[in-house]
């Protein structure tokens, strides 16, 4: 396996790719309780510029359970903002990522649900639709690739959940985060669509994030809105709908006991942490509700520090929740 060296959208290297000395404070194989396992990590365009603190939390959970993420310079945009404009062009761009990936014969590990579910379905409209693959292989070779496949893509949960399972990261809790509640949202992307995730979890009925957040001592409270899009997807089109959507989540958590509201996906968090403040402003509240992701969760649970998983880059203090696990 070559060394990769991860780049954000402009090609610039991500500052927290090179943590190799956190990364190695907190290493443990676990070999006995887990099988090695590797994938690609795919940061998409969204988590190398705003979101540092999911990317070095994931990677240093994945480690401590055994997961090793590699790196590859070349991955670009999935295609998602595309495809409402031309579709082909989307599985071109996705169908890029694919066959680099292809190319060192590994599977994709995604920490985006709308990049993890654009390349799930890419890679399955081309390995279904043999025309269709041509037509995109033939722009491919412009730049010296091909897709073949196929290509296995999981969310970064996913793995969690299936190679790594929910025994196994109860085994490796060394601090249980007892007394500390957490709101679950799952996103769109996440479950859907449906029939290429079967297996995994329910889009009607959701359980693998609460379940995850369960497994670290804390407890996952439920709420109207649980499955509730963020409004991310229409924010470019109208700001207004997008806040609107995402204050009702904001509401409903903020009337629970919940300490933070817990994301598997930088871009809801656009809408849940980035504009909270202009959704509270606009419409006279006094929201403060913490945002975390949920390996800074698994992380804090496996005796990781909060400084090493860059709770300082969260926008609202999660404080309480801090206070309760370290005092």
């Amino acid at each position: 396996m070559r060394s990769f060296k991860a780049l954000s959208w402009d090609g610039r290297p991500c500052p927290s790719s090179s943590g190799v000395g956190v990364l190695a404070r907190h290493s443990r194989e676990r070999k006995d309780k887990v099988d090695p396992m590797e994938a690609l990590l795919y940061l998409g365009c969204t988590v190398p510029v705003r979101n540092l603190n999911y990317e070095s939390s994931a990677r240093l959970t994945a480690r401590s359970l055994g997961i090793t993420l590699h790196d590859h310079e070349k991955f670009g945009c999935c295609g998602f903002p595309l495809k409402s404009l031309k579709a082909e062009d989307t599985l071109v761009v996705a169908a890029r990522n694919l066959a680099l990936a292809e190319n060192e014969g590994m599977e994709i590990c995604a920490l985006c649900n709308a990049c993890a579910g654009t390349l799930t379905e890419t890679a399955h409209v081309l390995d279904h639709h043999p025309d269709v693959k041509e037509r995109v292989n033939t722009r491919l070779a412009s730049v010296g690739l091909r897709y073949e496949g196929p290509v296995r893509v999981r969310h970064f949960m996913r793995l969690l959940w299936e190679e790594v399972g929910v025994e196994a990261i109860r085994e490796s809790i060394t601090r249980p985060l007892t007394d500390v509640v957490l709101a679950p949202h799952y996103g769109c992307h996440y479950l859907k669509p449906s029939e290429l995730t079967a297996g995994f979890d329910s889009p009607d009925v959701p359980k693998t994030l609460a379940e995850l957040i369960s497994v670290t001592g804390a407890e996952a409270v439920d709420y109207p809105s649980l499955k509730d899009c963020c409004g991310g997807g229409v924010l470019g089109m109208s700001e207004e709908v997008a806040n609107a959507m995402a204050r009702k989540k904001l509401e409903d958590v903020s009337r629970t006991r919940a300490h933070a509201l817990v994301l598997v996906c930088p871009f809801c968090n656009v809408m849940y942490e980035g504009q909270q403040k202009k959704i509270a402003k606009e419409a006279g509240l006094d929201l403060k509700v913490p945002v975390v992701y949920y390996p800074q969760v698994l992380g804090l649970a496996l005796g990781i520090s909060s400084k090493d998983l860059g709770f300082k880059l969260n926008r609202v203090k999660p404080k309480e929740l801090l206070d309760i696990v370290e005092g």
